[in-house]
């Protein structure tokens, strides 16, 4: 990846001024902001989602062998 320099910098801020204008550009280094701290942190933080797997609930009313029990 090429070193940017003062030049390039000054050359893309002037393009994004005149792409965005000048009032957009806060709201734009706002949300810049808050999606790289949301990037960091959801990369850094456990995992939310639990996929362990659960115990399966067994339900003896079902089984055959208790109906026929209770049939008697």
């Amino acid at each position: 990846m090429p070193n940017l320099g003062i030049m390039e910098l000054v050359l893309i801020l002037f393009i994004v001024l005149v792409v965005f204008g000048a009032g957009k550009l806060p709201q734009l280094g706002d949300a810049l902001g808050r999606s790289i701290r949301n990037f960091k942190r959801a990369s850094s933080a456990k995992d939310e989602i639990d996929v362990t797997p659960k115990k399966e609930i067994t339900d003896n009313s079902l089984d055959p062998k208790s109906v026929e029990s209770k049939r008697s």
